[in-house]
């Protein structure tokens, strides 16, 4: 088929490759290069490095609103347009010009958790299972009928980038399924029940609330790694929690209380409960386990972290 492949992070790479091993990709877009490291030099996005490997066309539009980008878009003669978190709104007018519309590839168990931020809001919440649908695209936020779905558990270990991994292999090879299957698939409309949106991370959430219960400040620590991740500050120091497991609390110790800081463990008391950090990053340096973080940094049982 001649398709127009339309995502922008490392998540829709996957997709783009696996559609262009099968299909005539006539155009990929994605966003424009944005300033970064030390530089600030324009980088271009994953994608776009993805497309430009293999030799592909690409565009980066600022807006799809534009008359003339939407028909350059439409010129391109596409009989279908499949997205993967590209980041702009689609007018209408752009949905409508592939002649067999546009598909999108979305990492949650539709209507469960549409909108931005899908995996992370998953893990945060505690839900036993995600997934990746293949919807049809309409002017509503992830509100078209699904093609295929396909669900897979969250572990208790697993964080938002375990899960990422897992579900942008498993978004490109639904994506190839639904078009090679694309004339005998019924689009199932989404139930109006078990609506939930999950919406764009703000990096004023990311720091650790230890008043709450254990449960949930593992769940917060695991949804926001690796990005933008969960911190706390270790006397003068911003630490990076990125792994973590619940821990049975032997004490009724003030929340934030390290409970232990060795030989390789460091666990720490929440409102209920404690969480033992398996991962942290401090500023500057790799992330690294808690034994080789202990090493460097001194933190003694009964210290508290804020």
């Amino acid at each position: 088929m001649r398709l127009i492949f339309m995502g922008t992070p490392e998540f829709a790479v996957p997709a783009l490759r696996a559609l262009a091993d099968r299909h005539e990709v006539v155009a990929v877009y994605c966003q424009p290069p944005r300033p970064a490291g030390r530089g600030h030099r324009p980088r271009p996005c994953p994608v776009q490095a993805a497309a430009e490997a293999r030799g592909l066309t690409v565009r980066h539009p600022a807006s799809l609103r534009d008359p003339d980008e939407q028909a350059a878009l439409a010129a391109l003669g596409a009989e279908i347009a499949v997205v993967a978190a590209y980041g702009l709104i689609l007018p209408r007018a752009v949905l409508e010009a592939p002649a067999r519309g546009c598909l999108n590839i979305h990492a949650s168990l539709l209507p469960r958790w549409r909108g931005a931020a899908p995996i992370h809001r998953a893990v945060m919440a505690g839900d036993a299972e995600t997934g990746i649908c293949i919807m049809q695209m309409e002017p509503g936020l992830d509100t078209g009928p699904v093609l295929l779905r396909e669900a897979t558990p969250i572990g208790p270990a697993d964080t938002t980038g375990d899960l990422h991994d897992r579900l942008a292999e498993m978004g490109a090879r639904l994506a190839v399924a639904a078009l090679d299957r694309l004339d005998s698939l019924v689009a199932a409309p989404q139930r109006g029940e078990g609506v939930t949106y999950a919406h764009k991370i703000d990096k004023a959430e990311a720091r650790v609330d230890w008043t709450r219960p254990a449960t949930e400040v593992d769940r917060h620590i695991r949804g926001l790694s690796p990005f933008p991740g969960a911190w706390c500050e270790a006397g003068a120091e911003r630490l990076k929690l990125l792994r973590c497991v619940v821990a049975p609390a032997d004490s009724a110790a003030p929340a934030g209380r390290i409970l232990h800081a060795g030989p390789g463990r460091l666990v720490v008391a929440c409102g209920e409960g404690a969480v033992e950090i398996l991962e942290a990053q401090r500023p500057g340096r790799r992330p690294m386990p808690a034994e080789e973080l202990l090493r460097g940094l001194a933190m003694k049982p009964g210290t508290t972290l804020h």
